[in-house]
């Protein structure tokens, strides 16, 4: 059974700075093929790739899986221990992934001057030259363009043991899954099919749970709205029992009460109402056990910011470096107050690059722009964590609204030491937005960031008034918030030089 399936027995895990368990006694059991793991950021799903692959040890329980397994990380930083090793192997294998995924024999030498797209495809067939018999991937397509996407997916598909996928992107998700695991603790749910057919019987069964609820409620309050007419009933027929205040010498009316004790008639409301505590004590016990997920209201907002600068940049056209053997072209390139540009291009063509080129020559006070790059490193992460606590209590209170409202509890979020990388990301734009920016810069901002959190940051840059400058694979978000394009291409006989060319989107 440990090579075929992978089974969580009642595991327990926690970071050290967290006050709150990850996971509290969960079980479940994964079979071979592909299963999504899927749910919002921080809900632990990355330390659920890291449980099951080796790379962290459970407080309690058992995970039984296969010894040979692998873990591709979220970030792209560090070259693959395995990737020369692959490239000089010679064997059949490395040669049909090199091939598929379109690796270079020279990345190894220049690992730093790569995209993070071509890092990602390295990282991903020196995986599966490994051959394990799991295979744990996290987040594969941030950075990755379309096509390089369609190479990923192939290769992936190919793979036949026990694969477990992080991913925010459905289409990879329902083309690759049989499967998903949808987490929100303390609840996680195998659910069959793709990751579409999983959501929506997830919302119809949270609908369902919230009918109940309703109903349980309402019963409830109806019990006890009867209890406390009995009572009161009660109250009135003990009185009606009682001889106290009664005149000694009226012997009629203490022959009625007499009568009315030895009947029981007025003592029945008082049976009813303990026979009827017993029902309200049931009815809340169902109420209470009626699970219904919290859902945050969602949505941010960007304050009306225009700078009143005529002109933000001027770049001459000109050509830049990209590497020693590789340049970009490009022609006058300018925006003013209210521009709205989304850069798009293959991996490798410079975009990072270019944006990095431009906001050196911005000529915006530091303050007012706000830039969020593509990645972030764990000591930016740590920085960036360690300065928000030590914000003054206002300005927090504004930055955890912020990323409350993009789909993350603020406590859990401050009580780590290390966020996720999307809870990073949502803390960083929370940041930004605080800052009232006049010119917003980001290199593929979706990356990392669950749906709702994609969908909130979407709406929220469509509507602002401040000056936008947005790098992204994705081409209905760039449809979206922008109306110029700026287009990277390689230049045909030019071998590696790149143009800049510009035009509206359609």
């Amino acid at each position: 059974m440990g090579h075929s399936t992978i089974v969580f027995d009642a595991i327990t895990f926690s970071y050290p700075a967290l006050c709150t368990p990850v996971f509290d006694h969960l079980s479940a059991t994964v079979p071979e093929g592909w299963t999504g793991v899927v749910g919002g950021n921080g809900t632990g799903k990355t330390t659920l790739l890291k449980l099951a692959t080796g790379t962290l040890a459970v407080d309690s329980g058992h995970v039984m899986a296969p010894e040979h397994a692998v873990y591709c990380r979220q970030d792209t930083d560090r070259m693959p221990d395995d990737l020369e090793d692959m490239l000089v192997s010679g064997d059949k294998a490395a040669g049909r992934l090199v091939s598929e995924l379109e690796i270079g024999y020279d990345w190894p030498y220049r690992w730093e001057s790569l995209s993070h797209g071509e890092r990602k495809r390295a990282q991903v067939g020196t995986a599966l030259w490994k051959q394990p018999c799991l295979l744990a991937v996290d987040e594969p397509t941030n950075h990755l363009d379309a096509r390089a996407r369609g190479l990923l997916f192939n290769a992936l598909k190919a793979f036949d043991g026990i694969g477990l996928l992080v991913s925010h992107d459905r289409e990879l998700l329902d083309s690759l899954c049989d499967r998903c695991l949808f987490m929100d603790p303390p609840v996680v749910r195998m659910r069959p099919g793709s990751y579409s057919q999983g959501r929506e019987q997830s919302e119809l069964e949270e609908q369902s749970a919230e009918k109940e609820r309703e109903t349980s409620g309402r019963a409830l309050k109806k019990l006890r709205q009867e209890a406390a007419r009995r009572r009161d009933r009660a109250s009135r027929a003990h009185a009606r029992r009682s001889k106290r205040g009664v005149d000694a010498k009226d012997h009629d009316t203490k022959a009625k009460i007499d009568l009315c004790r030895v009947s029981g008639k007025d003592g029945a409301d008082g049976r009813a109402l303990k026979r009827l505590a017993g029902r309200i004590r049931q009815a809340h016990e169902t109420h209470r056990n009626t699970r219904v997920v919290k859902r945050y209201d969602t949505g941010i907002w960007l304050p009306e910011n225009r700078s009143k600068r005529d002109l933000l940049f001027h770049v001459p056209g000109g050509t830049m470096a990209l590497s020693p053997d590789k340049r970009l072209s490009f022609p006058d390139l300018g925006m003013g107050p209210s521009g709205r540009v989304g850069v798009t291009g293959d991996n490798g063509t410079g975009k990072s690059s270019l944006i990095r080129y431009v906001l050196a020559r911005t000529q915006l006070p530091e303050e007012r722009v706000f830039f969020l790059p593509q990645e972030t490193d764990p000591d930016q992460a740590l920085r960036i964590v360690q300065k928000v606590r030590s914000l003054p209590e206002e300005e927090l209170g504004r930055i955890m609204t912020l990323v409350r409202r993009l789909g993350s509890p603020p406590a859990s979020l401050m009580d780590t030491r290390q966020p996720s990388p999307g809870e990073l990301r949502k803390l960083a734009i929370a940041m930004g937005i605080v800052k009232h920016p006049h010119f917003i810069v980001m290199d593929e901002p979706t990356n990392h960031l669950d749906l709702p959190s994609v969908t909130c940051l979407e709406e929220a840059l469509a509507t602002c008034s401040c000056a936008l400058l947005v790098v992204s694979h994705d081409h209905r978000f760039l449809e979206r918030i922008a109306t110029t394009r700026w287009h990277l291409t390689p230049v045909e006989g030019e071998d590696g030089d790149v143009a800049l060319g510009v035009s509206g989107f359609s």
